[in-house]
């Protein structure tokens, strides 16, 4: 925990940023995340990385009537999902949270490793939402190692089920975010939508 934690809060206070600035008018446009418009990557960014992350943290699965939810389609998506984030932060800082396996379904998982896939999530497409409506998604050297190691560790299951594309190549000198980005399938040089 003592080394998740602190990145897990920052991200999510990144994505309640983020998702706060994102016009609503935008949604149906194209978010270049594979061929998902910006509603659809939306909502899959709040059902996996807001409601997936405190079930995760509960030890539940996901109901059926959140995982077909258009949670966009609500006014107030943004301030809904910036809600969900703080519980599924407050779960996450539950004691005995982070201790033993987390059943998947498919397979059991420790805990932190868990979390931390989630994370990942949260911050991978906090940056594909980011790009695609003219903004930043900001994060520290630490939690960017951190996103580098979860991506170089989990890349190759990824592309297996899709999740990643193939990796891009990068500047020598490029940043440790930058390098995550590429190995994970995303352009960091690719310019944001407008």
């Amino acid at each position: 925990m003592d080394t998740v934690y602190p990145y897990l809060v920052e991200a999510a206070a990144e994505a309640a940023r983020v998702a706060a600035g994102v016009d609503p008018d935008r949604l149906d446009a194209p978010s270049r995340c594979g061929d998902w418009d910006l509603r659809t990557l939306v909502n899959h960014w709040v059902l996996y990385s807001a409601h997936g992350l405190e079930h995760r943290a509960r030890r539940l699965q996901l109901p059926e009537d959140l995982t077909g939810r258009d949670f966009a389609a609500d006014e107030d998506w943004a301030g809904q999902y910036a809600a969900q984030l703080d519980r599924a932060v407050a779960a996450w800082s539950a004691a005995g949270t982070w201790d033993g396996d987390i059943d998947l379904g498919f397979a059991r998982q420790p805990a932190p490793e868990v979390a931390t896939l989630v994370w990942a999530e949260l911050v991978l497409h906090g940056w594909d939402v980011a790009r695609a409506v003219g903004q930043e998604f900001r994060l520290s050297d630490g939690a960017a190692a951190l996103l580098l190691h979860v991506v170089d560790k989990n890349a190759a299951l990824y592309r297996q089920y899709e999740g990643f594309a193939d990796a891009v190549p990068v500047a020598d000198d490029a940043s440790v975010y930058e390098r995550a980005l590429a190995a994970s399938g995303r352009d960091p040089r690719r310019a944001v939508l407008s």
